[in-house]
């Protein structure tokens, strides 16, 4: 199984990364930089430098996953170079990793459920 079951979290780490770094390297850089947990489900997202090539690190129960892409012509659809993470719906990381136009994406927003008395 490489997705874990229920609804996928994704992080975006808005930094470009060294590309050299394999997937434990990727998971320091999650734990210790980004403060985030590298073993929890959460799909994480770099970038490089070129913003042509993007890895994806993920968990899935039983061991690191970790994708890459490159693009042979453009560059991915990037937030502004900056340091920390943001968040993007499974819709738009299926964008972002298109190499589509992911700030487009609709996202509805589901309110709470009520309570049952």
């Amino acid at each position: 199984m490489i997705i874990p079951p229920g609804p996928l979290k994704v992080m975006v780490a808005t930094k470009p990364v060294d590309f050299r770094k394999g997937a434990i390297g990727l998971a320091a850089l999650v734990e210790h930089e980004l403060a985030g947990k590298p073993f929890s489900g959460v799909a994480w997202v770099f970038r490089s430098k070129r913003a042509n090539r993007i890895k994806l690190l993920v968990w899935d129960g039983s061991g690191l996953v970790l994708v890459s892409k490159v693009l042979q012509t453009g560059a991915f659809h990037w937030p502004r170079a900056a340091d920390g993470v943001m968040r993007l719906s499974a819709a738009q990381m299926s964008a972002l990793f298109e190499g589509l136009q992911w700030s487009r994406m609709h996202v509805p927003s589901t309110p709470k459920p009520i309570a049952v008395q």
